[in-house]
């Protein structure tokens, strides 16, 4: 009776295991093939080795880069190296990267592990620069005031809180104030593990000021870009592994309302929203599991997709750049201006392209 009982759950487990597995498997885009879509005028930037995994161009043309993430269960080309944030000018006529100094006194460089980044204006034309970081594998957001002259950053404040525990990317709505994704709900490593692969879909979007801290939105199958339509009556939150774009209607209070979703046939990372035309652009990954299980013989590929009217009953969905790992290793984020695009990648290289 009870080897009967040993088998029966056995049986179970192994029933349950290969039921998640499949569902695992859809969820990664585990078989997807990547058709190519070349874009004619694009070219690596050089200086960016190691990855940039989030990007934000400012309306005069300077470009933010977070450079050097190191993500529990991803590759990393320099695991011991602190992360950086690069600058570039997409004004010039052959743009290039240079790498910003990060001062203040009480900034530890060295833990610096930069994921999501957005930027706030203030009304005197003061930048600040707002970065989602993984010091010791733990989640801060770290605001800095960008020095233009002296082509600088200056550590203003580390920001840490019990609701943003797993941070992926941010949205600033102020200098102090933001939206943020959390793409787990588990902070231990084992936990996260099977959270990822059950499908719990516990993780969930956070709004952040000194004075009040909520969760704002939840029920999400990894949480991870998040951004805003130009016009801020509008928050976009990209579900990875459920290939969803999420459209939110933001209230005076700060709240959040779902009003549709749009789905991809891929996993959604970042996304920007273009200044100009309220079109958003977006990293992808075609194929999940070459992401989550790197072979350099079998690189993950890249995508960008141009959606245009996402409030509209049938947006308009654009495949701009698609191709299987030969230049780009894993896209994460693309971001357009004046005819100009710029990929990243969350651990390999970068792409300029004019459009």
């Amino acid at each position: 009776m009870a080897k009967l009982l040993v088998l029966t759950l056995l049986g179970l487990g192994l029933a349950f295991f290969r039921d998640h597995r499949s569902s695992y498997l859809a969820r990664m885009n585990a078989s997807r093939e990547v058709k190519s879509v070349e874009l004619p005028n694009c070219k690596l930037i050089k200086g960016i080795e190691t990855g940039a995994e989030d990007l934000e161009i400012l309306p005069n043309g300077l470009a933010f880069f977070s450079a050097g993430l190191r993500y529990p269960g991803v590759k990393s080309f320099e695991p011991d190296k602190p992360g950086k944030i690069l600058l570039m000018d997409m004004n010039e006529e052959d743009p290039t990267v240079l790498e910003l100094k990060m001062t203040g006194s009480n900034f530890d460089a060295s833990s610096f592990n930069p994921h999501g980044i957005s930027t706030f204006t203030d009304e005197d034309n003061t930048v600040y620069l707002l970065v989602v970081s993984h010091p010791d594998f733990k989640s801060t957001v770290e605001l800095f005031k960008f020095q233009e002259e002296e082509k600088s950053l200056l550590h203003l404040k580390t920001i840490r809180h019990e609701l943003l525990p797993n941070l992926n990317d941010l949205v600033a709505v102020g200098r102090e104030h933001f939206y943020a994704t959390n793409d787990h709900y588990f902070v231990d490593q084992y936990l996260r593990s099977w959270e990822l692969y059950l499908g719990l879909a516990w993780s969930n979007v956070v709004y952040y000021s000194p004075d009040d801290v909520r969760v704002v939105a939840s029920g999400f199958d990894f949480a991870n870009g998040i951004s805003m339509s130009p016009d801020r009556k509008y928050v976009y939150i990209a579900e990875l592994l459920a290939h969803k774009i999420h459209v939110y209607e933001k209230h005076a209070n700060w709240t959040l309302t779902p009003l549709k979703s749009l789905d991809c046939d891929t996993l959604v990372d970042n996304i920007s929203v273009d200044p100009v035309t309220g079109d958003l652009w977006v990293g992808c990954h075609p194929n999940g599991m070459k992401i989550f299980s790197y072979d350099p013989e079998n690189p993950p590929g890249s995508e960008v997709l141009q959606i245009q009217n996402i409030l509209a009953e049938e947006p308009k969905v654009t495949v701009v750049y698609a191709e299987d790992g030969k230049v780009l290793h894993g896209s994460t984020v693309a971001s357009v201006y004046k005819g100009k695009m710029l990929v990243g990648t969350v651990f390999q290289k970068a792409l300029y392209c004019e459009l």
